[in-house]
């Protein structure tokens, strides 16, 4: 048994980099369908479950320490990537694809939860699930935190992540061949031919990873400071929030220009999903079937509504399928169906999904905070 918040730390760092360097080295399939977020969580979570780390005060104090100093870090570095001046040049067609797909994903867990009747526990794992499913599965940690998920609901939620935005993926790339007969029936224009003159966001340059840390650290440090002065709702969700405007402030500098803040906010994102993970010790798995089910369901509710928004504004098929799969699968999915459609198209892909870092943190706040709601009226 680990009893040492060294032992406990350095157990967990050990874990995140063999596994991902399983990932990097092998590259083998299993991972496209299994991510490595998923295995770090679940065998972080299977240690705790067989007693390895022993839940005592030191490791509790370090666990939370931790969580709270490298949440709004990674936060931060994640919205440096953002672009605007290059979101906004995607066409008129592409964003209303945009914003119709955060809609109908943030009205599907509304009508959702009010249809089941979520309990508090559901909304506020639902809500950090609508973070993911709006951005990223930083955003889930984000929103989650906020709404003091706790750990076996947000087991469930990440379950629901996995096993129903891997289905989502296999049912838009099956849908790519029909797009010919999708935008005869929306009466949509073929607007591939120019849609590859739009630049990508990525930017090229040194990897200064040190420097990286040291912003980010920076960044977690005022987030921190500012959240005790400026409450808002709580001191989680507001240490979010100002290390979000960091982010987005950064983004229009020169810091954006700093490549390599993907690579140690994924780090950063590993850790945090290990850490969770130790925390979660599940004894049964018996509501995890309702999770799924209801997540199948706001799928369902979210296409509905993406295909009559593609007949009345006449978008076609790969608008509505990149802008759905940014939102719900990120940037390691959106761009493989763009390439499909078009492998120029790549950047477009790009650009949805990094903006979804942005959306998805806000989003799920707002989504999350109104399943709370319902569930406090009834």
């Amino acid at each position: 048994m680990i009893d040492s918040p060294f032992a406990y730390l350095f157990t967990l760092a050990l874990l995140v980099a063999t596994l991902s360097l399983l990932q990097i080295k092998t590259e083998h399939k299993f991972f496209d369908y299994i991510p490595v977020v998923v295995l770090i969580y679940a065998t972080s979570m299977l240690l705790a479950s067989l007693g390895i780390f022993e839940q005592n005060k030191e490791i509790t104090h370090i666990y939370k320490l931790t969580k709270t100093n490298l949440l709004p870090a990674m936060l931060f570095l994640m919205l440096l990537e953002v672009d605007f001046k290059h979101f906004f040049k995607l066409g008129k067609s592409l964003l209303i694809a945009y914003a119709l797909a955060v809609f109908s994903i943030a009205i599907a867990f509304i009508l959702v939860a009010y249809i089941f009747d979520f309990n508090k526990e559901m909304s506020a794992a639902f809500g950090a699930l609508a973070g993911s499913w709006m951005g990223g599965t930083a955003n889930m940690i984000a929103v989650g935190s906020a709404l003091h998920v706790n750990e076996e609901a947000f087991a469930y939620a990440l379950v629901v992540d996995s096993v129903n935005y891997t289905l989502w993926v296999m049912l838009l790339l099956f849908l790519v061949p029909f797009a010919k007969i999708f935008n005869k029936f929306t009466k949509s224009e073929e607007k591939l031919a120019y849609l590859d003159k739009i630049g990508c966001a990525c930017s090229m340059g040194a990897k200064r990873y040190w420097l990286l840390i040291v912003l980010a650290l920076g960044a977690s440090l005022l987030s921190q400071l500012l959240a005790t002065k400026f409450v808002l709702l709580n001191t989680t969700t507001s240490i979010v929030l100002f290390s979000t405007l960091l982010g987005i402030a950064g983004s229009f500098t020169k810091l954006r220009a700093i490549n390599g803040s993907n690579e140690v906010a994924t780090t950063m994102l590993y850790i945090l999903i290990a850490l969770i993970g130790s925390r979660a010790v599940i004894e049964s798995f018996s509501g995890l079937g309702v999770y799924v089910l209801v997540g199948f369901i706001i799928l369902l509710i979210h296409a509905c509504i993406m295909l009559v928004g593609a007949k009345i504004f006449k978008l076609d098929l790969f608008s509505i399928s990149v802008a759905s799969l940014a939102n719900i699968g990120g940037v390691a999915s959106a761009p493989i169906l763009a390439a499909t459609y078009n492998k120029a198209l790549v950047s477009i892909g790009v650009l949805m999904a990094i903006m979804g870092y942005l959306i998805g943190t806000f989003g799920g706040l707002l989504v999350g905070n109104i399943l709370l709601i319902l569930n406090s009226v009834r």
